[in-house]
């Protein structure tokens, strides 16, 4: 399990790396009792939160295991936090993606330098092909979340919230393969175990949630999770590591309909500094919309988890 000074730690080796992202409140004039505060991801080098785990991990390898490269698979925001921590430490990367990822995403990571290898739309197929790559070459494997060093540098999210609001209530965090929850939920529970930590996921990718009531991990087809338009959650199943952490420290897991992820998508739209992905909305979708499924608290942090939508379906959501 991730301990807070492995959280701590990978704060320090993030220090002038990731943007340290300050709270914006949100104002949602139907619920003036319950504030709303969001932690935008969307601000950080690459447009997600997902810089923070990729370099806590390349940046932990030993200068040995750094000189054969990196490989990982991911389907965009994962592999763009890949491609720039392993340009700032001089790392080759290698990233295997899939053949639906948008455009932006593919475009983005490449011009950060990386190679990639394009399969199928499967998690699970990227995978494979990531591991008979990196036997083939001897590339060091940089998970998108089943790893503990990618978990702490995803839960230096949550000591940046304590920090910047001391008396938050309850935190919601969108969840796919279960990274950012993992560490984020450690880090609250361990600093102050009265907060409240709820994942928010699609109901057509709702693997995580299902796991949770099962008490076992519980796997998704992939063209089922396919179908959401939040394509950084189309994971078909969560780690093994990441369902320890959630199953001790996560209170609940909630979902939202497509319908639901376009409207947060749109509302966040209004501030250009919290322009969101639909995969980064989804948490804002759980507050707006599940009030009846969350704890009754007055003071609430949604994560932003990524900005990067393509202009054209920004532009089509905000015509409604």
């Amino acid at each position: 399990m991730v301990t807070l000074d492995d959280i701590c730690c990978a704060q320090a080796r993030l220090h002038d790396v990731a943007t340290r992202t300050r709270l914006i409140e949100f104002h949602d004039p139907e619920s003036a009792a319950r504030r709303l505060f969001l932690k935008p991801e969307n601000q950080q080098p690459i447009g997600a939160f997902k810089l923070r785990g990729a370099y806590n991990k390349i940046a932990s390898l030993s200068e040995q295991d750094r000189k054969r490269g990196v490989i990982t698979y991911s389907s965009g925001n994962h592999a763009q936090g890949v491609a720039y921590a392993a340009r700032a430490l001089s790392v080759k990367a290698v990233i295997v993606m899939p053949n639906n990822a948008p455009a932006i995403k593919r475009e983005a990571t490449a011009a950060l330098g990386a190679e990639i290898v394009l399969v199928g739309p499967g998690s699970a197929e990227r995978q494979v092909k990531a591991e008979e790559l990196a036997a083939q070459h001897g590339y060091v494997i940089v998970p998108p979340y089943n790893d503990e060093q990618i978990i702490a540098g995803q839960g230096t999210i949550g000591l940046e919230i304590l920090e910047d609001l001391p008396e938050v209530e309850t935190v919601l965090a969108p969840v796919g393969g279960g990274g950012m929850i993992s560490g984020v939920a450690t880090a609250l529970k361990l600093s102050k175990p009265s907060i409240k930590v709820i994942g928010v996921e699609p109901e057509l990718a709702a693997d995580a949630q299902a796991s949770l009531r099962a008490g076992k991990i519980v796997q998704f087809p992939a063209d089922e999770v396919s179908r959401t338009m939040a394509d950084g959650l189309r994971t078909q199943s969560i780690g093994p590591i990441n369902f320890e952490h959630i199953r001790r420290y996560v209170d609940d897991i909630v979902t939202v309909s497509e319908k639901e992820i376009r409207e947060a998508v749109r509302q966040l739209a209004a501030n250009p500094k919290t322009v969101a992905e639909p995969s980064g909305a989804v948490a804002v979708a759980g507050f707006l919309f599940r009030h009846e499924q969350l704890p009754e608290t007055k003071l609430n942090v949604a994560i932003i988890s990524g900005g990067n939508i393509d202009p054209k379906m920004l532009e089509e959501f905000l015509r409604g």
